[in-house]
């Protein structure tokens, strides 16, 4: 008897269609793939991006902790895009028809060269192709974004990456949301105070590389009279040519920063319960370098 259930049940898994585990509408059918790294072990959390004949995007998303991933699209033709850290991108074309499952089966990513970085040496940010933007939560509701726009800073490139070390420093009175008054208000002592602390400042001699072109550069920012650790995640892009064939490298980097660790704190309004501006603020950046000449 437990033979005859077992083997019904295997009979009705195995019967049972992949649509079965998704509602699809009449018109539609289901894309899928398992993306795979070299040695065949999954891609958890691959980025793909379904588009359809015209390059509309469709549907976007990511992979599973298992590489895999299923989506309901209307009956067509569709371009896949699939790209993860460290790997090179994987383009395909699927046709799926109504009420079917349209599997690419496993596929498999290709690691990617990382970036030529720059030569050893000392180096400066351009600023006229460089940004430090943030954005900031407004009474809990609204973000306000805004950035700075007087910075001048110095990288110095070791013969090994991870040796290398930079230093920047910030206009605290460039800060530039687009509001006078609020402007005018950040300086203040309510929150910069500008005549006190007039820059800020980061210095970092610590790069890790973090696989890829994903680098965690960890320093000392000094902002408000305090001095906290900060890492910046950071992408390094590679290397380009300027318009006169000068070599210039880019990357882009992120942090979080979190007003309390720098006593930035609009103490009146606080005093009645209202936290004008968010607790934590995030930070990024663009950034070109070019020899120093």
């Amino acid at each position: 008897m437990f033979g005859r259930w077992l083997g019904n049940r295997a009979s009705r898994v195995h019967r049972t269609s992949p649509l079965a585990a998704l509602r699809t509408p009449a018109d539609a059918g289901v894309l899928s793939c398992r993306v795979l790294d070299p040695v065949n072990e999954p891609v958890g959390h691959a980025a793909f991006t379904v588009s359809d004949s015209m390059g509309r995007k469709v549907v976007a998303g990511g992979t599973d902790p298992y590489g895999t991933f299923m989506a309901n699209v209307p009956a067509g033709e569709y371009r896949l895009a699939v790209s993860a850290e460290g790997y090179r991108p994987y383009r395909a074309t699927a046709l799926v028809g109504q009420n079917t499952l349209a599997s690419l089966g496993d596929v498999t990513l290709q690691v990617a060269q990382p970036p030529e970085p720059p030569a050893p040496g000392d180096w400066e940010i351009e600023s006229a192709h460089s940004s430090i933007g943030f954005t900031a939560r407004h009474i809990g509701l609204a973000r306000i974004h805004g950035r700075f726009n007087s910075f001048a800073g110095a990288v110095r490139i070791a013969d090994r990456m991870e040796r290398s070390a930079m230093h920047v420093v910030i206009d605290a009175a460039s800060i530039d949301t687009g509001v006078g008054m609020r402007d005018d208000h950040l300086r203040s002592p309510d929150f910069l105070d500008v005549q006190r602390f007039p820059t800020l400042e980061f210095y970092s001699e610590r790069f890790v590389h973090k696989g890829g072109t994903r680098w965690a550069v960890t320093g000392a920012l000094s902002l408000h009279g305090v001095t906290r650790t900060v890492t910046l995640d950071t992408e390094y892009l590679g290397l380009g040519n300027g318009v006169e064939g000068e070599a210039r490298a880019a990357c882009r980097a992120s942090t979080e920063l979190h007003r309390d660790d720098y006593t930035v704190s609009w103490q009146t309004m606080l005093a009645r319960g209202i936290a004008v501006v968010g607790p934590s603020i995030r930070v990024e950046l663009d950034v070109q370098i070019v020899p120093q000449g």
